[in-house]
């Protein structure tokens, strides 16, 4: 690889520093060299003049971990920005799988992640599933954390139980395995089955060993709702007993009726810094969130896994159970119907080419087109697609985006799902905040939004090297037009590239060259290095 020098640009560490104008060197796919470097015949320059200079952009919430298998390079991250993800999210991911638990677990991972018949899916643990992209390449760096719910399916399968103190050892004992194989953390999603159906000292048990390494515990909490500061404590609980850091996945408060509460959210994070617990989130820039449509269902339907719901979707009685239960609510359980609406749930993705004609729809518009009331429309979309429906769902305002993104705690993340139709997110998360929130409304200093794209999520994950402009770091850089950048996609046309990202270097190769896209395998498979 060539001498790779970058002039004239404007420097933005990664530091939170102010901006400097400077040169880089960059030699073996590593920064050797900032400041005043001169130009030697044979030398790559890429001139930055006018140009904001800064290292790539960390996704700490990705969900690209079977499309990875796929098609390696992920360009709509790549087109925006971003040089390393965080894969393993939600506490339901790809890796540990046991062979027994494979076609199961595809339906549960499906409306997330996805599915596919052309993947061999027997790589077993974490280890051998970060050898298959390893053997393949990849298109940018990815890292992953070991999910909660894969580690309670090989120790005691899919049942709504708690476990045995036999079955909380051997959870341990995963969890210690595949940290070792080069997990950087563990995650957990406690809406998702079956991580749900777990208490906080099965949590607090594995976050012990988490914390042993110095990793991150990465939380979708119970609620983001109506229970929001209950959930909240717990899992600050969960850091005060086992010492792990904690980040909270895609940080929000959703529906109106519990906007009031923000001010709380926000003194509790304070709260927990105050007392020696670390705590930091992640957040999109956008009102609206995505993921699989079987979360609008009580969580007892979803009990024994998807084929176990699949058979209460045939039974009338049971669905009118799960009718009453999406009207009345439950204790502790967040109700998406109530605080979106089935006229603001739209289906993105579906399996088969007999619903393709309801993407983009509302569940209200889908019983209209189906003939039948909007409930039981949506009862049978889930129901023939075996639960492989992605969707999008309408939960805040504004202001609210704003005050989470100004907070010390937050850095940036996509929580993209690839398929179907998607989430604006997938395509355009940092350039809509660089574009819309430091340049239109001021909301952050330049600096610090590139902070939170880069160093502070390299610090919170552990990410070795990466996140700054600094010698003997690894050259993930973007160059971007401060004056034009920004997001492009709608929810109703999300397929769309940002502007004014002009330059994407991944370990030192030129991905983006004055924004045309090359595919180069040019990423590396991240894994954590253990202490001593």
């Amino acid at each position: 690889m060539m001498r790779t020098i970058i002039i004239n640009g404007m420097i933005v560490d990664g530091t939170g520093g102010k901006p400097f104008s400077g040169n880089l060197e960059i030699q073996k796919g590593r920064i050797v060299n900032v400041g005043q470097i001169k130009e030697q015949p044979g030398d790559r320059v890429i001139d930055a003049t006018g140009l904001i200079v800064a290292p790539g952009f960390i996704d700490t919430h990705s969900h690209s971990d079977l499309q990875i298998l796929l098609n390696p390079y992920i360009e709509a991250k790549i087109r925006q920005g971003v040089t390393t993800e965080v894969l393993g999210q939600d506490g339901i991911s790809m890796a540990p799988l046991p062979l027994t638990y494979i076609s199961p677990w595809r339906k549960n991972l499906a409306g997330l992640d996805g599915d596919s018949d052309e993947l061999d899916w027997t790589y077993k643990t974490v280890d051998g599933y970060l050898e298959r992209m390893e053997k393949q390449g990849v298109g940018l760096n990815e890292s992953y954390l070991v999910p909660h719910g894969n580690i309670r399916m090989e120790a005691m399968g899919l049942d709504n139980r708690q476990p045995t103190e036999a079955e909380i050892h051997k959870m341990c004992a995963i969890t210690r395995r595949e940290i070792e194989s080069g997990a950087y953390g563990l995650s957990t999603g406690l809406i998702y089955m079956p991580c749900a159906y777990s208490r906080t000292q099965e949590m607090i048990d594995m976050c012990k060993v988490v914390a042993e390494y110095d990793g991150v515990f990465v939380v979708h909490q119970r609620s983001e709702a109506d229970t929001i500061l209950e959930s909240m404590a717990e899992v600050i609980e969960i850091g005060r007993q086992s010492g792990v850091k904690i980040h909270f996945s895609h940080f929000k408060v959703c529906g109106k009726k519990n906007w009031h509460v923000i001010d709380q959210v926000v003194e509790l994070l304070a709260q927990a810094q105050a007392e020696g617990i670390r705590v930091s989130f992640d957040q999109y820039p956008y009102v609206a969130g995505s993921t699989m449509l079987g979360v609008i269902l009580p969580p007892w339907a979803h009990d024994g896994g998807t084929d176990k719901l699949l058979e209460r979707l045939l039974d009338h009685e049971l669905r009118q159970k799960m009718i009453d239960d999406m009207e009345q609510g439950l204790p502790g359980w967040d109700n998406f119907v109530d605080f979106a609406g089935v006229d603001q749930i739209f289906v993105t993705s579906v399996k088969t080419s007999a619903n393709q004609d309801l993407i983009g729809k509302s569940l209200l518009e889908i019983g209209q087109i189906r003939g039948k009331d909007a409930y039981q429309a949506t009862f049978d979309l889930l129901y023939q697609e075996e639960n492989a429906v992605g969707m999008v769902d309408f939960y805040g305002i504004e202001e609210h985006v704003i005050r989470f993104l100004t907070c010390p705690e937050q850095n940036v993340c996509t929580d993209g799902l690839l398929g179907g139709k998607p989430h604006p997110r997938v395509f355009g998360s940092f350039p809509r905040v660089l574009g819309k929130y430091v340049r239109e409304e001021q909301a952050l200093s330049l600096e610090s939004a590139v902070r939170k794209m880069t160093g502070k999520p390299a610090e919170v994950f552990g990410l070795a090297k990466r996140g700054l402009l600094k010698v003997g770091c690894y050259a993930d850089i973007v160059i971007f037009n401060e004056a034009t950048v920004g997001d492009r996609g709608t929810y109703v046309d999300p397929v769309q590239y940002p502007v004014g990202i002009e330059h994407v270097l991944i370990n030192g190769y030129h991905v983006v060259d004055n924004g045309h896209y090359h595919k180069i395998l040019a990423g590396q498979v991240l894994r954590k290095k253990q202490l001593g």
